[in-house]
């Protein structure tokens, strides 16, 4: 295949570059799509090899709708291309708890209608890129960064689909010669630990950086890393076989808590890609099912490396354990693998064969493959470093992983294209999870402690948590509470069965209607915020930290229980969707209450023609907003009202939106206003009221 590599994102000139970027566009779509068309039938699209996935056919269409979704939410782009499809295939793709995998709540295409559609985003964004006006440097506010985000996302499934596509039943995989495993293999290679001095380590990039990057790529940090004793290379399937034959995966005492327990869920023997033969073991590839190649590093979650070295310690009587973050920086360095791209020598970027291959071919000094051919597990949950901001456009990208159940993984492997195969890339996945990923090890007297539940830190996330679930301030009642209780005052009467929080943001609001109602869903755009609210459904607390002033600050704890919300729990569901083109299954609905949300999308108009089929006739329509009307959220032809008309009339939100209700919709009552505080610090706080506008609906 050709090698292509991430754009340089300040060298050349525009056109130069308008020209590399829809090159790399291209090669990406294509790559992409020869992937897929290692499938031999339709049906193989529809199958889940991962029970905690989508099928296949999902992620065929992921990748195109996410460029229409980033560009619409960047205003780069007006008009969808197919609504539908764009809500089916928009999120649900990392393993959280909140993710919809209810087959029941998808009507899946065809993949001869995917195919067209990825067809009809490849002309949309080919055609934004050739007219598209930007400058040079490339940086976030760049009108060319979503293109980048959304090429760099298809690029990180083009691997996450492979890993699927590897536990697909070997019949429904036609071999290809463009993803044909390595031809070189041979015996088990004897391993050995290598000392690593002591030294400083120093990561995280500017935002002013050369290349793409991720939201958790940016900031700094630095560390004192004393030394240790590296394997001199990865863990081969060899290595490994040793730990199988004697039992490892018999023996709960050499796993994690963690590890103990999905080992006793899964029952697993072995490693995930290899199988049982008559002979031993064979190893399924990509596209083929081979002899194990002894050689070759072995494909395991975190839970089967940690075990492999806690096995390994009694063995020999060291303490080995995985390297954390910084001391794979510290052997990175070590090692003299300095470039920002790698790719010199490298079995990365799909320069060599499509699998991995022996350990011992790619040296940097004393070790190999300290990057590529596999990923490594690492000791590091992953974290926000200093200066850690989200970026507007994908809030979501990191920021649900800072939970310390998902570790870093380090080096790339060899199909980790574009930013994956960076120095500064910053990859995590949760410890159960497989990828193409290994592992080496290291000897240390230095413990890694890891906890398992820690606070807050997002600065918006702490202040929502505080207004929704914590103290009041000025008298001001809490306004979540009072939102949901104005909500059942007008449901008086009326069949309470099924309600929806739209733009819930942390969940309060959705847990007080479930007090009246069977079922409340609450939905927001912000993963962050999603994340939070189900933290505080599935563990009845939440922690996060406020700010005082300066650097200070002082830590807090809610519990459900203590807000009497405990026993309605199991009454709400939240889920992650924008709230302009929700799935399908939202519908049905007695109540539907947007709480300081129209002045919050990009299209107001959109959102209410949506909100109208999806709630019931005679049910009750509440929209309550400040009506901030601000043109980084909703552009200014999208504003419902707060401007005057063509005539030079005063036309506010409050007639703008009865007039947008009228043909489906009569008013109940005279418009309410309800104030609100958020705490910004100590000393500063935000107080606003939000006007209340109630809706029945008649036809």
């Amino acid at each position: 295949m050709e090698i292509i590599h991430t754009p340089h994102l300040q060298k050349g000139n525009v056109e130069d570059k308008r020209k590399e970027i829809l090159a790399y566009f291209h090669h990406s779509f294509d790559t992409y799509e020869s992937l897929y068309s290692l499938l031999t039938d339709e049906q193989a699209y529809y199958q889940r090899p991962e029970k905690l996935r989508h099928p296949l056919i999902f992620y065929f269409g992921h990748t195109a709708t996410f460029f229409i979704n980033k560009l619409v939410l960047a205003k780069q782009l007006k008009d969808r291309v197919n609504p539908q499809l764009e809500s089916l295939f928009a999120i649900g793709v990392d393993e959280m708890s909140w993710d919809d995998l209810n087959d029941e709540h998808y009507d899946w295409p065809s993949v001869a209608d995917v195919k067209d559609y990825r067809a009809d985003v490849r002309q949309v964004v080919s055609d934004l890129i050739e007219t598209m006006i930007f400058t040079l440097p490339i940086e976030w506010d760049s009108p060319m960064w979503p293109v980048l985000m959304a090429i760099e996302h298809e690029r990180i499934h083009l691997e996450t689909s492979s890993v699927l596509i590897r536990q697909l039943p070997i019949k429904h995989i036609k071999p290809k010669s463009a993803w044909a495993p390595s031809k070189n293999v041979g015996d088990r290679v004897t391993n050995e630990l290598i000392p690593v001095a002591a030294g400083d380590v120093k990561s995280g990039k500017p935002f002013h950086a050369q290349y793409y990057g991720w939201d958790n790529e940016y900031g700094h940090q630095a560390a004192f890393v004393a030394g240790f004793k590296a394997s001199k290379y990865l863990v081969s399937n060899g290595e490994f076989l040793e730990f199988v034959a004697q039992g490892g995966y018999q023996q709960p005492e050499l796993w994690e808590e963690e590890g103990a327990s999905w080992l006793a869920f899964t029952q697993a023997t072995k490693p995930v890609f290899w199988q049982k033969s008559k002979d031993g073991y064979e190893y399924r590839a990509l596209s083929q099912i081979i002899p194990l190649p002894m050689n070759w590093p072995v494909d395991v979650n975190y839970h089967e490396a940690k075990a492999f070295c806690n096995w390994k310690s009694r063995m020999t009587g060291h303490n080995l354990r995985l390297p954390t973050e910084n001391e794979w920086l510290r052997l990175r360095d070590e090692a003299g693998l300095d470039d920002t791209l790698y790719h010199k020598g490298l079995n990365i970027n799909l320069a060599k064969a499509a699998s991995s291959e022996p350990v011992n071919i790619n040296r940097h000094g004393d070790f190999f493959d300290v990057a590529g051919n596999v990923w490594q597990w690492t000791e590091t949950p992953i974290f926000p470093m200093e200066g850690f901001k989200v970026h507007p456009l994908y809030d979501d990208f990191t920021t649900p992983t800072f939970d310390n159940k998902h570790n870093l993984m380090k080096g790339g492997s060899w199909i980790s294209t574009g930013n994956e195969a960076t120095r500064d890339s910053r990859y995590a996945f949760r410890r159960h999870f497989y990828q193409h990923c290994g592992f080496r090890y290291i000897q240390s007297d230095i413990n890694i402690n890891v906890n398992d539940f820690d606070y807050e830190s997002d600065t918006q996330v702490s202040q929502y948590c505080e207004m929704h679930y914590g103290k009041e301030y000025f008298n001001v009642p809490n306004f979540s509470k009072a939102s949901a209780a104005f909500c059942l005052q007008q449901m008086q009467g009326k069949v309470k069965r099924k309600a929806l929080d739209l733009g819930c943001a942390v969940g309060r609001a959705t847990f007080e209607l479930a007090k009246e109602f069977a079922h409340v869903d609450g939905v927001d755009f912000s993963a962050r915020f999603i994340k939070t609210a189900f933290d505080m459904q599935e563990r009845g607390e939440i922690r996060y930290h406020l700010i005082e002033e300066g650097e200070l600050t002082s830590f807090h704890s809610q519990r459900l229980a203590a807000l009497s919300l405990y026993e309605v729990r199991n009454k709400v569901a939240f889920a992650q969707g924008d709230a302009c083109n929700l799935k399908a299954q939202f519908t049905d609905y007695d109540l539907i209450f947007m709480g300081n949300l129209i002045d919050r999308v990009y299209s107001p108009r959109q959102l209410l023609a949506s909100v109208t089929q999806r709630l019931n006739i005679g049910g009750i329509l509440i929209v309550a907003s400040p009506f901030t009307w601000l043109p980084e959220y909703t552009e200014r032809n999208e504003w419902l009202g707060g401007y005057k008309d063509e005539n030079g009339e005063t036309l506010t939100s409050s007639e703008a939106l009865e007039k947008a209700l009228s043909d489906n919709f009569k008013r109940i009552g005279e418009p309410t206003e309800i104030p609100f505080v958020i705490r910004e610090t100590k000393r500063k706080h935000q107080h606003t009221f939000s006007e209340f506008h109630v809706f029945e609906r008649t036809s």
